[in-house]
């Protein structure tokens, strides 16, 4: 016999058998006595949602002028840049802010 076969057959005489069974003790005999297994329980806390922030009565400074005037805005920048997404956005915000200054 080649001397790596002895080897291994000299590792396995000697070596320790572990079984994968899920109870981790690494003999594998059983000698007539059961084991106890242990149940952990999940104790599941819920916690409330935290409160909605505070709003607080503030006059809203949005105006139906100014959504006008930033549609119209956004369409009339949109044309003169010649589809230039940049024009139509300058445009609808120059549009509200005309719009909402003639609602005050």
């Amino acid at each position: 016999m080649s001397k790596m076969t002895i080897t291994v057959m000299t590792g396995l005489l000697f070596s320790s058998v572990a079984l994968a069974d899920g109870h981790g003790h690494g003999h594998h005999k059983h000698h007539g006595h059961h084991h106890d297994h242990v149940q952990v329980e999940r104790v599941v806390q819920y916690v409330p949602a935290p409160a909605p922030a505070p709003r607080y009565n503030r006059y809203d400074q949005r105006s139906t002028q100014g959504l006008l005037g930033g549609a119209l805005g956004s369409a009339v920048g949109y044309e003169m840049s010649k589809g230039d997404p940049l024009g139509a956005g300058l445009g609808a915000a120059a549009g509200a802010w005309v719009g909402n200054g003639m609602a005050r």
